[in-house]
């Protein structure tokens, strides 16, 4: 399988696990779903990149930990693209940093199966 459809799809498997855990992470269809996940990869290849060397500075001052805010941004900008895909109150900054876990823990089981294969 193409690694864009599998990031697609753990994209999608992580805003499905976020919204049961979290109660401000809402999708009213399963295509909003799917929207959802595809407007999360494309600004996390386009925008996130350029809003972590603009931030830098910050960053690093921070330790990393001002990778949260860029990631809730990001969150903020699908949520505002895609209708039906909603996000409650200061629920971004949570959300965002539940679907990182999530998506690198399932990832991690995915590269491990992609190397089994070779």
């Amino acid at each position: 399988m193409p690694k864009f459809v599998t990031r697609w799809l753990v994209t999608a498997l992580a805003i499905i696990l976020a919204s049961y855990f979290m109660a401000g992470v809402q999708f009213d269809s399963a295509f909003t779903l799917v929207m959802a996940a595809l407007v999360l990869g494309l600004l996390n290849a386009i925008v996130r990149p350029i809003l972590v060397v603009l931030t830098l500075p910050i960053t690093m001052v921070t330790l990393g930990i001002f990778l949260l805010v860029v990631n809730a941004v990001t969150l903020w900008l699908t949520a505002a693209i895609v209708p039906g895909f909603e996000i409650e109150g200061t629920s971004y900054i949570w959300a965002a940093l539940l679907i990182t876990i999530l998506s690198w823990f399932i990832n991690l089981f995915i590269r491990k199966e992609e190397r089994r294969e070779y």
